[in-house]
Formats: C-alpha cells, structure tokens, sequence
C-alpha cells in the first residue's frame, strides 16, 4: 500500500525524498514478493521496525499478524517462554498452557529487533525454527508446525560478533539471505525537513490544533544538527516543540538545547569566537596572524614573485617588501640562496 503525501515520497508510513531511501522503497516491493527471511541493518532509530512493517504491509500475508520483539529489552529467563510457549507445569508460575509469539503471529510475520543481543543458547533454538519450520514449548515433548515469515534487524556488526563468537555464524547465513541496509539521517540530510514537516503534522492532527507550522530558521537548524538519535530523535523533537510552539509556529527558541548548542557550536562565526577565546585578545596580533597567511597564500600562488603578489594582495611592492622584513619571511628566492651558500 502505497501513501502519496504532496510534495513528499512515501511509502507504507516511510517518508523520504532522498535517493538511497527511493531505492530502499523498491527494494522493499520486491522484497515483499519473497516468502524468505530479511535481515535489517542501521543505526538506533533509522526506522528499522518501520521497514518490516512496510515488507509484511505489501506481502501476501497482509491480513495476518504482524508481531514485534525487541530481543535486547527482555530478561534472558523471560524470552524463551515468551517466544515459544509453555506448558501447564512447565515452571513453577506455569499454571496453564500458554501460546508463544511464533504461534501467535501464524500465518503472519515475526519482528525480532536487536536480534545480536539474542543470547548463544536461543539463538540454537531460532535457527531450528527457521529450517524446520516447526517449535517446541517449554515443557512440551511434540513440536508444533507454524508457518511465520521471520524478519530481524540489529544495530550491532554481525560479522565482528560472529568473528568474537558471541554470534553463531550458522544463524547468520541463515538471517542474512536478503539485507536492507537503512543509513543514518545525518547522511540523507535532504529527508530532515520533509521529516520535521510530516511529525509536524501527526502533532496537529494528535493535538487537534487549528495550526501548526515550522519556520523556516527553525527548520534551517534542523537540518544542521547531526542527529544521532536520527529519526526517533527527530519525532521526539517536534512532539516537544509543538507543545512549546505558541501562536501555531514551531521557531527556534521551541527546539531543545542541545540541538542549538550543537548548532551555535558547529557555525563558523561560533569556531571563530572560540579560537579568539583561547588565543590574545590583541587586535594586533591577530592582524599580524591574518596578514601573515594572506602574504603566504599569494607568494605560494605567484610562485614567489613578489610584484604579482603585492597585486594579488592588492597594497604596493613597497609595502610588501616592509611586510615581509617585519614578519621575517623566508621566500622561496631567499630560501634558495640559502641554498646555494651552503652548498
């Protein structure tokens, strides 16, 4: 299912204009078509949960359900009964026969997030169910056939975790048959505003308000930040500036501070100030500094030739010659004369 939101590409709840986030939209059209096992790759917040939902939205297996677990947010003890079941007995708290999520989600997809935070002992298990296709509960002696598309993402490196052996590299082979590889905002820096303007929207249709818009600086500072939460960050942003925003207008002062510190601080007018500030004060010296490097830049660029330079720096060759004898220059005449002398 394909949404068209003017001005923007979307695809399944995903909004992007950016060419790498373009091809990830085909490569999930045809993706879905394939009944094997995906494995998703990229950075805390990129969205991977949204890419499997989007991979079982457009696959024939649509109307059956789709369920998500994060592998790294519960206890070991917890995830293997929580995954595959139990009997009546099983353990001590076990009072009734209780279904896991593989059987919950038949005929539908399974979400397995963090998939490299899976401890070694069920990661046996998983790659069990993948070949054959079939569980067994806690407690039980049959198995169970299921028939669930398997679907796992990790923010993690498999191939270092599978070279220090804290992952099996049999499981590995087995998840990664096709990859979808979702890079981090700060390199597609094109989808930040068509991002910013869409949670803006969710916010007004959430808070029912009458109006709500960004400025145009605000969204300028937005596109600057790194974002290192990268999507979720950036949700998380304008849901708190929306509650901030007065008159309907999302501004600057609405951001969070560490977003305009980040700003202020990677501004070129910023790295100038904080040079002065560890450096004199001096007037003097810091013309002395500038004229310096000015000099340098136009004899390197007339190869030492000091009546071009003194045009290039636009002042005369008497000037320059006064300059050069005051700030000790070597030219590339004099350092070659040196040279000769020594020789």
């Amino acid at each position: 299912m394909t949404q068209n939101l003017p001005g923007h590409h979307a695809f399944s709840n995903i909004v992007a204009v950016s060419a790498s986030m373009r091809s990830i939209f085909d490569a999930i059209k045809r993706i879905a078509l394939f009944d094997t096992t995906v494995l998703i790759t990229g950075e805390s917040g990129t969205g991977k949960e949204l890419v499997a939902r989007a991979i079982h939205t457009n696959s024939k297996r649509k109307d059956r359900p789709f369920i998500a677990l994060n592998c790294g947010a519960i206890p070991e003890l917890l995830i293997e009964s929580e995954l595959f079941g139990y009997r009546k007995g099983a353990f001590t708290d076990a009072t009734k026969d209780k279904k896991g999520l593989f059987e919950e989600a038949e005929g539908g997809t399974i979400f397995l997030d963090e998939i490299g935070d899976l401890p070694l002992t069920l990661q046996v298990k998983i790659l069990r169910t993948l070949q054959e296709q079939q569980i067994q509960r806690l407690g039980d002696t049959q198995t169970t056939k299921i028939d669930v598309r398997i679907i796992t993402a990790t923010l993690k490196d498999l191939d270092k975790a599978v070279a220090d052996q804290t992952f099996r590299k049999d499981l590995f082979y087995r998840l990664n048959v096709l990859t979808i590889h979702l890079p981090p905002l700060r390199v597609r820096r094109e989808d930040i505003s068509v991002l910013a303007e869409h949670f803006t929207e969710i916010q007004k249709k959430k808070h029912q308000l009458k109006k709500l818009v960004i400025s145009k600086e605000a969204l300028e500072v937005l596109r600057q930040y790194s974002w290192p939460g990268n999507i979720r960050e950036l949700e998380n942003c304008i849901e708190r500036a929306a509650v901030f925003s007065e008159l309907g207008i999302i501004d600057i002062k609405h951001l969070p501070e560490a977003i305009l510190v980040h700003t202020r601080a990677s501004s070129p007018l910023h790295q100038q100030q904080r040079e002065l500030q560890g450096d004199s004060l001096s007037i003097k010296e810091h013309t002395k500094n500038i004229e310096i490097e000015l000099i340098t830049a136009a004899l390197k660029n007339t190869s030492g030739n000091k009546t071009k330079a003194a045009k290039l720096l636009e002042i005369s060759q008497r000037a320059l010659l006064y300059k050069l004898k005051e700030y000790e220059f070597v030219t590339p005449e004099r350092s070659s004369r040196s040279r000769k002398k020594k020789q």
